[in-house]
């Protein structure tokens, strides 16, 4: 059992915490009076995290290494002893597959950040969690432990000519589906978050600076107060912004030939009209 002290303050891992949306929601457990520890890729990142919020735990991890997730694990497990009340996987990599063909180097990280290192996060977290439940049961005042995947409403949409950053949120999707079932028994909660388009650094680095164009975008902050309500409200699947939603629903619900025909018909126009 962990060697933390059920008085402290609930505790939260977020994987790909170090900017973003991650950070967003890092920052609003902070204020929230959470013990926070976040994990990047980057240097440069987490030396960032450690000199502008010294209260946060900053921990470097390369997820598209199988080595580095293991002693990640390993570390998280046996060094730290951590009591986590929730892990939130927030660590994503994206490009425009309609504007570039990916190469070897582009798949291999779209498969092992989306997928592959979410999958082992699952397994780890999982066990870890269920190891802790009972001990964690004893105590009401805790929240309910919790599993946290932030998605994409990219996955939401099923047709032949999906990109694999698409397949990839399907798949994430599918499995928290699993997850949650799973580890009913244990009182462990399992929540997805489908989101559409949020403004953050990444999503304007990838339109030279200004993402106001993507349909119906919403702020950081804004993005963080549904996932937060998401989470406290136990939405299995939460899926916004609104607009976004509906749209995805009415386009589910077209004949598969037609979606098929307007899908693929949107992928062959020009990337720049």
């Amino acid at each position: 059992m962990p060697d933390n002290d059920l008085a402290n303050p609930p505790s939260v891992l977020i994987f790909g915490g170090t900017s973003g949306i991650g950070l967003a929601l890092a920052l609003r457990h902070l204020a929230d009076g959470w013990r926070v520890t976040v994990v990047g890729s980057r240097a440069d990142k987490i030396d960032k995290i450690r000199n502008t919020y010294p209260n946060i735990q900053a921990l470097q991890c390369d997820l598209t290494s199988t080595c580095q997730r293991r002693k990640l694990f390993y570390q998280l497990e046996y060094d730290t002893k951590p009591f986590f009340n929730r892990v939130i996987y927030s660590a994503g990599w994206y490009l425009n597959e309609r504007k570039l063909q990916l190469n070897s180097h582009d798949s291999y990280k779209m498969l092992a950040i989306n997928l592959q290192a979410f999958n082992d996060m699952m397994l780890w977290a999982s066990e870890v969690l269920t190891a802790q439940a009972n001990y964690q049961s004893l105590n009401s005042t805790l929240p309910k432990p919790t599993l946290i995947c932030l998605a994409s409403i990219a996955g939401m949409m099923t047709y032949p000519y999906a990109s694999l950053y698409a397949r990839c949120k399907q798949a994430m999707i599918a499995t928290c589906d699993a997850y949650r079932l799973a580890l009913k028994p244990f009182n462990i909660q399992v929540n997805c978050i489908a989101s559409g388009y949020i403004d953050t650094q990444s999503l304007r680095d990838l339109n030279h600076g200004d993402a106001r164009h993507k349909p119906f975008i919403i702020s950081e902050a804004l993005a963080t107060d549904y996932m937060m309500t998401a989470i406290n409200d136990n939405i299995k699947l939460a899926i916004f912004p609104k607009p976004m939603r509906y749209l995805v629903q009415t386009l589910n619900t077209l004949p598969k030939p037609l979606l098929n025909f307007l899908m693929k018909k949107r992928l062959d126009k020009p990337a720049n009209k």
